[in-house]
């Protein structure tokens, strides 16, 4: 008989990660904008757990996938129709840039699809240096305009990386971070730039992880992917119900 790892496995860490990006998204939407109200940024602190958990299985899931192309298609398919969703979820127009603004465009599943091929490039033996390291600047541009921007190709490609070392993967969560909570900071939204700092509370998390994905359940690997545009669906419907149709990010 097989014993369970002690620590946290794959599908209980991406549960973590939905419910706390559901509070997050909830809160946006029961309160539009960044607002400087404690019990307001207390819940948008538990949504900062869900980035880095999202980050991390991206670099293992592309460790473990036997096709890393169809791996980054799904999430390619899943970004088109979260963009949709996205919009819907926060009041922003589908067609990206419309509204003047050159960030938050489209979901994360855009960087995340992105930093997919930004591994697969680098796995490959047969691109050479010099096609893989302009590949770099090319996809951040690409991803620039979707949430998280491309830290979240970023860190996923240096996660991988330094897969299985966990010190180094931390500091990966750390310094991209930081280089996106500056940003917002010096630029943006002061408020928005601190409260990227919480993201670092996902570490404590991640080192619990044991490696495994998990007891294998019919449909569980889709419910991760379906229920991103989903819950932006039903977000969107709240938005409308209480505020009507205004933005509600920012």
């Amino acid at each position: 008989m097989t014993t369970a790892k002690k620590g946290l496995n794959g599908n209980q860490l991406k549960l973590i990660a939905i419910i706390a990006m559901t509070i997050d998204h909830l809160t946006w939407a029961i309160f539009p904008g960044t607002q400087a109200v404690w019990y307001v940024f207390a819940l948008h602190i538990i949504g900062r757990l869900t980035a880095p958990i999202m980050w991390f299985f991206i670099a293992e899931g592309c460790h473990y996938t036997r096709n890393i192309w169809k791996y980054a298609g799904r999430l390619f398919l899943f970004a088109v129709i979260s963009h949709f969703a996205y919009t819907f979820a926060f009041g922003i127009p589908f067609l990206p840039f419309s509204n003047g603004s050159f960030f938050n465009q489209t979901g994360v599943m855009w960087s995340l699809a992105w930093a997919v091929v930004l591994i697969a490039i680098f796995r490959s033996e047969r691109l050479p240096d010099w096609v893989k390291f302009v590949s770099i600047p090319v996809i951040c541009l690409i991803t620039f305009p979707s949430d998280w921007s491309c830290i979240a190709v970023m860190c996923p490609f240096f996660l991988y990386q330094h897969r299985g070392q966990f010190k180094k993967q931390a500091i990966d969560i750390v310094l991209w971070t930081l280089f996106y909570a500056a940003v917002y900071v010096i630029f943006l939204d002061k408020l928005y730039g601190i409260l990227q700092l919480f993201t670092f509370l996902t570490i404590p998390l991640l080192a619990q992880y044991n490696g495994e994905r998990g007891k294998k359940i019919p449909g569980t690997k889709w419910l991760f992917y379906l229920y991103y545009p989903a819950h932006l669906v039903a977000i969107g419907f709240l938005r409308i119900a209480l505020h009507g149709d205004i933005s509600i990010i920012f």
